[in-house]
C-alpha cells in the first residue's frame, strides 16, 4: 500500500508538471509567433524616420561643405609657402650685405631694394618673429643651435644671441629663429 500511495503522489506531481510545462510552452510560442510576425510601421513612423534621415543627410552635407571650403582656404594661403622658404635667403643675403657695406649711394639703393621685398613678402603673409636677448626659448619657435655659458644670472636658460631670424607665414612658422641659449 505504501507503494500506491507513492505511485499516486508521482502521478499527481507529473500531471502538474505537465500542466506547468504546457502553460510555458504556449508563452514561448505566443513570443516566438510575436517576434516572427513582421511589425507593421504606421505611415507616420516612416515619415519621422525619412525625415530623420533627411535631416542627417542634410547636416553631413553642411559640414562637408563647411569642412571643404576650409581646406580650398587653406591650400590657396600656403599655396606659395614654398616660394617664400626660398625667398628667406635673399632677405639674408640683404640684411648681410646692408651690415658691411661702406658706401652710402650703394647703402641706399641695396636698402630701397630690401625694403620693398620685405614689403611685397609681408603683404603675402610672411612675418618676422621678434626674437629678443632674454627671451624665453621656445621649442616651438626658437631652434637651438648651440649653449654658451649665461653672461649673467638671469640669462640662464634664456636666449642669448639670435643667429638667424625666424619667419612665419600667416600662423604657421616656416623658419625657426636659430638662437643660442645661456646655460
Amino acid at each position: 500500500m505504501i507503494d500506491n500511495k507513492d505511485t499516486h503522489t508521482d502521478d499527481a506531481e507529473f500531471l502538474e508538471n505537465e500542466t506547468n510545462n504546457t502553460d510555458v510552452n504556449s508563452e514561448i510560442s505566443e513570443e516566438n509567433s510575436a517576434e516572427n510576425e513582421p511589425v507593421v510601421k504606421t505611415p507616420e513612423e516612416l515619415l519621422a524616420e525619412e525625415k530623420d534621415r533627411y535631416i542627417r543627410l542634410y547636416a553631413e552635407f553642411e559640414n562637408y561643405k563647411k569642412r571643404t571650403a576650409k581646406e580650398k582656404m587653406n591650400f590657396f594661403q600656403y599655396a606659395n609657402q614654398d616660394l617664400m622658404i626660398s625667398m628667406l635667403g635673399v632677405l639674408d643675403d640683404f640684411e648681410r650685405a646692408l651690415k658691411n657695406i661702406s658706401d652710402e649711394a650703394d647703402k641706399s639703393g641695396i636698402e630701397l631694394i630690401y625694403t620693398k621685398l620685405k614689403n611685397k613678402l609681408v603683404e603675402k603673409g610672411l612675418k618676422p618673429m621678434e626674437v629678443n636677448v632674454g627671451d624665453v626659448f621656445n621649442v616651438d619657435l626658437h631652434e637651438g643651435i648651440t649653449s654658451i655659458p649665461a653672461p649673467s644670472e638671469d640669462l640662464k636658460g634664456k636666449i642669448v644671441d639670435v643667429v638667424e631670424t625666424g619667419y612665419q607665414l600667416h600662423d604657421r612658422v616656416i623658419r625657426f629663429a636659430k638662437v643660442v641659449t645661456g646655460q
